[in-house]
């Protein structure tokens, strides 16, 4: 498993430390798995132990959201497919008290008229 600080990516998805949620992201319901990007074959990609899960406020941007983590107790990402997977992630929270906030980006193909494509992969 790789220990994560600062920034990584697993596949088509990258995650950033930043300093702070939003002001208008929108805070979503925890569940036990967060399913922070849907794959088009299955292998989807999914957040443990999060302490909170947001994403852009409104529908601004499908492809953004974020993950909160307090304490010691770094969130998990797995990578769910049974062959060919990306090593697991710990992103890291270096505070005893406090949150510490990671951004998910989904990995943009190519700008259309009418929108930016999500990568296939």
């Amino acid at each position: 498993m790789k220990r994560i600080t600062k920034m990584a990516a697993q596949g088509d998805v990258m995650f950033t430390r930043i300093a702070k949620v939003p002001r208008d992201a929108i805070k979503q319901p925890l569940t036990t798995e967060i399913v922070v990007a849907h794959s088009e074959t299955g292998h989807h990609h999914v957040a443990l132990q999060a302490q909170e899960y947001y994403t852009a406020s409104g529908g601004r941007d499908a492809m953004l959201s974020y993950l909160v983590t307090t304490g010691a107790l770094p969130i998990v990402i797995e990578h769910r497919r049974p062959y060919d997977t990306h090593e697991s992630l710990e992103l890291l929270s270096d505070k005893d008290d406090g949150e510490v906030v990671w951004e998910i980006r989904r990995q943009r193909e190519a700008w259309t008229p009418e929108t930016w494509r999500r990568i296939a992969d």
